[in-house]
Formats: structure tokens, sequence, C-alpha cells
């Protein structure tokens, strides 16, 4: 019974790619500035072979490996969440969804205004932790909606918990997401809801995403049409609208999309789980916080022997990322880097297996030990696994 365990650790980039410059993240590297922390300690991922990957330069390491590793080019035309994941599942998006730097069109606001009956504050690019500081009163006095976005394809939607209710916030998302289709067609409309009052906001962990249909099936479609099962950990059903997808759980931390997804490696099952852990970019690489992120890193290597231990003899585990977010330059945005791959498992083959030229060289690594395909050009199976049966 093989069973592919797929885990993401968002936003975490070892190193600018060739075309940073063109989306301002030159001298990028996740990996590197994080290292420098007294909080970041991997044994396992050093073990593992993470230190051994093409370009990552931040700690020497020993020749043996026990894992197959690999170097990550994105060849998607973004750095965002929605197009990073797309790709490691086999979309490469050649057209970059539609970013706001200056704030969304008046008709866009307004339509929503109307479809909502309430007014909308803000709608400019911002941290998410300083928009709820600075309008945040003001939303709590006029119950007006908070809606911002980043240097990514995001509309952001704020509201207190006590003012709009979650219900309420999620509908308003799904009319927003309604609307923004076709040209103004953002990647994804996120429901940030939070609490507390004036000078001491606190986001909650109640964040909803709302993503726009993948344009083409994906591994995902092609797992489930080949009867096999696809579970997704926190966020991954969001990303795909919950296509392709035949089990899915939402987490609210770190340590519970572990915890969820070692839950899963329980069942008995043939098929992908596919598990994304956003604490790195949410929590650390957009409020450049370099301890918070090292500790969180810390803390996943110290959970993977765990992982481990309820590895069958044909299960694999795949760790990698979907873009960057360095918390050591100025930006608190994504950084375009490349992402690692770590693959482990008894039917691995140990070794450096360079630089991939997409990240869609996973889904077809993951559907080939199904023998099945994307049967798309310029997409390639790594060959770490050994023979199959």
């Amino acid at each position: 019974m093989r069973r592919v365990f797929l885990i993401v650790l968002d936003s975490f980039g070892i190193g600018e790619m060739p075309d940073a410059a063109c989306f301002h993240d030159e001298g990028s590297n996740t990996i590197k500035t994080v290292s420098r922390s007294k909080e970041f300690y991997l044994p396992q991922m050093e073990e593992l072979g993470l230190f051994q990957i093409d370009g990552v330069d931040c700690k020497e390491s020993g020749s043996k490996i026990k894992g197959a590793v690999a170097r990550m080019k994105e060849s998607s035309k973004g750095k965002d969440t929605t197009i990073g994941h797309w790709e490691i599942a086999g979309i490469i998006s050649k057209k970059p969804m539609p970013t706001y730097p200056n704030g969304f069109p008046k008709e866009i606001i307004h339509a929503l205004e109307q479809e909502t009956g309430r007014k909308i504050i803000c709608n400019m690019p911002y941290s998410g932790t300083e928009v709820i500081k600075k309008y945040g009163e003001e939303h709590l006095k006029t119950g007006n909606l908070i809606v911002y976005t980043s240097a990514d394809s995001v509309f952001q939607i704020a509201a207190h918990e006590a003012v709009i209710s979650l219900e309420e916030l999620y509908d308003v998302c799904r009319k927003a997401r309604k609307l923004l289709q076709g040209e103004h067609g953002v990647g994804r409309v996120i429901a940030r809801p939070f609490i507390g009052e004036p000078g001491n906001f606190t986001r909650t962990s109640n964040r909803h995403d709302f993503s726009l249909m993948p344009p083409e099936n994906t591994m995902l479609d092609i797992l489930k049409e080949a009867g096999k099962e696809v579970l997704a950990v926190g966020k991954i059903h969001d990303i795909f609208s919950g296509k392709g997808i035949t089990d899915y759980v939402y987490t609210k931390s770190n340590d519970d999309g572990v915890a969820k997804t070692l839950e899963y490696m329980e069942r008995d099952f043939e098929g992908i789980c596919f598990t994304n852990l956003v604490d790195f970019d949410m929590l650390y690489g957009h409020r450049n916080d370099i301890d918070g992120y090292a500790r969180a890193l810390t803390r996943f290597d110290k959970q993977l022997p765990e992982i481990f231990e309820k590895l069958r003899e044909e299960d694999i585990l795949m760790i990698t990322a979907d873009h960057g977010c360095d918390p050591g330059t100025p930006s608190t945005d994504h950084s375009r880097e490349y992402t690692p791959l770590v693959v482990y498992g008894k039917q691995i083959i140990p070794g450096n297996y360079g630089t991939r030229e997409t990240f869609a060289d996973i889904a077809e690594t993951i559907l080939n030990y199904f023998e099945l395909s994307l049967k798309k050009e310029g997409i390639s199976p790594i060959n770490c696994i050994k023979s199959m049966k």
C-alpha cells in the first residue's frame, strides 16, 4: 500500500532565484537568515541532506545523507502561495496573478459594498498586524470592513469577531471571490478575523482562504480519478478550492498540522496526504521575526522522529516549500527563492539530485510512484525512488 506524505514548510526558501531582481527580492535567502539565529538547530533535516542541496551554504555538513534532496526552481511567474502550491501539484502559471500596489479599483470596492451593505475602509497594501492597529478602532465604531492587500495577489478582509461573526465574514469573502474573477482574479480572498481592544488587537486562528479554482487538473485530480485517496491538512483544501481532494482537516498551528498529519498516518489508505504548515510564513516570515522562524523550524525538526516512526514500508515523506519569505530583509512580503525538496523512506535512493527546473517535478515524481503521469512537456520525475514492483 503506497502512501506519500507531502509537507510544505510555507515560505522556507533557500536562496534567491536568478530573476529575483524582477520581483525586488535581490539578496533574499530565508534559510541563511534564520540559520544565524541561536534558536536554529536542525539535526534531523541535516541527516536527511538539507545542507547539501545546491546553493545552501549556511552550514557545513557531512557527506553521507539519509534522504534524497534537490533544489527546486519555480517556473511560474509569481511568488505567492497559490501559484507555488499549484506548481507543486503540476500547474505552471505563465501569467502572474494581478496585484494591487495602489489598492483595488473603485468599481470592485463599490460592488462589494453594495453586495454586503457595509462600507469599506483602508483599501491599500498593509501588514496584517499594522492594518488592525490603524483601522481596528474605526472598524469597532462603524462596522466598516477593513480591506487591504500586499505585494501578493490577495484581497484580505479583516473584521473583529465581536462586530462581524465568522459566518458573516466568510460570506463576505465568498461574495468578494465571485466579484474577483477574470481580469481581477486574485489568487486568494482571505478572511482575517481579530479580537481584542484598541491598542491590543490580535488576529485569531480562524483565518480562511478562498482561492481561485485551479484552471486545469493537478496531480490531486489524477490521483483521485485513479481511485487513490487525497487527504489535505491545513489550508491545502482552500488553495485548491477542494478540487481533487477526498478528505480534509483545517489546522490552528504548525503543531496542530503535524498532529493531524500523524493522525492520517494511522489510517490505512493508498494515495497522498498533503500538508501545509503556515506558521513559518504567517507568524514569522511576514513579521520579520528571525528567532521565531528559527524556533518554529527547530520545533518541526524535533517532531520528525515521530513522523519517521510512523512511516511504513512503502511510505514516502517529502518536505518542500512554496516560496520564500526572508525575515531578515526590509520587506515583509514573500521572496522569489528556490525551495528545498527533502525525500525520505525505505523506498528512497539517497543522494543530491541537483537543481530541478520546476516545482512540478514533485507532482510527476509522486504520480510516477503510483504508475501515473501528468503527461506534460518539460516536467519529469526525480529518479530517487527504487524500481516499482
